[in-house]
């Protein structure tokens, strides 16, 4: 199984509906706005990044499909898929499970 991180940029997008709609394609094709820590704990990513974890995509499908995803915006972009198996950050902020 892999993982991958994808950094998707909207040129020229202004309005948040822009990112909104990004998000929701990204999401229909299995990328999260979340990552999931090794005790099941999530985190929010920063702006304009996403990832998808444990997968049996290959990371040209991947790439393919953020690049998909994007694409769907009308506007031009700029997308940056990595594969990774261990990862740290620092001061992302705990995703709130108890809000609905």
């Amino acid at each position: 199984m892999s993982s991958y991180l994808a950094r998707v940029e909207l040129y020229e997008a202004t309005e948040e509906e822009n990112y909104d709609e990004l998000h929701a394609a990204m999401q229909e094709r299995g990328f999260l706005l979340q990552i999931k820590a090794d005790d099941g704990t999530f985190y929010w990513l920063p702006d304009g990044t996403f990832v998808i974890q444990d997968t049996d995509m290959t990371l040209a499908a991947a790439h393919d499909a953020a690049v998909a995803a994007a694409g769907q915006s009308g506007y031009e972009f700029s997308v940056m898929v990595v594969e990774f198996e261990n990862t740290q950050w620092t001061n992302l902020e705990q995703v709130d499970t108890t809000q609905n």
